[in-house]
């Protein structure tokens, strides 16, 4: 089973992304910032990375920077999943590392989509 590492500080919407996500099969874990989403990939590196950019300790792209800092064997996809929209921060994020991007509010498909294109679902 696919595994995805929910990165955000708001409980609803980790609570959303992990049902939909469950939906489709993924083993899920969570993270309320991104200095614990990075101490668990150190751990346990997931299959793919769902992101949201603004959070406390550390943002998204602090994290996504960090990652790309580490040494995995296997690098999990990270999927942007944020209400910032304009092109500079799509460019920021594809810069830092990110591989998709996807805006708020999501549903199922626009999820299940995302995670095609990267190759995970």
């Amino acid at each position: 089973m696919k595994t995805c590492l929910v990165v955000d500080d708001s409980k609803v919407i980790r609570k959303v992304a992990r049902h939909i996500l469950e939906t489709l099969e993924f083993t899920v874990t969570e993270a309320g910032d991104g200095q614990e989403a990075l101490d668990r990939c150190r751990t346990d590196s997931p299959d793919v990375v769902l992101l949201d950019w603004n959070m406390p300790v550390m943002s998204g792209i602090e994290f996504l920077r960090a990652l790309g800092q580490e040494t995995f064997d296997r690098r999990p996809k990270v999927i942007f999943c944020t209400t910032e929209n304009g092109i500079a921060h799509i460019r920021a994020a594809i810069d830092a590392g990110a591989d998709e991007y996807v805006m708020k509010p999501f549903d199922r498909e626009t999820l299940e989509s995302k995670f095609q294109l990267v190759g995970v679902a």
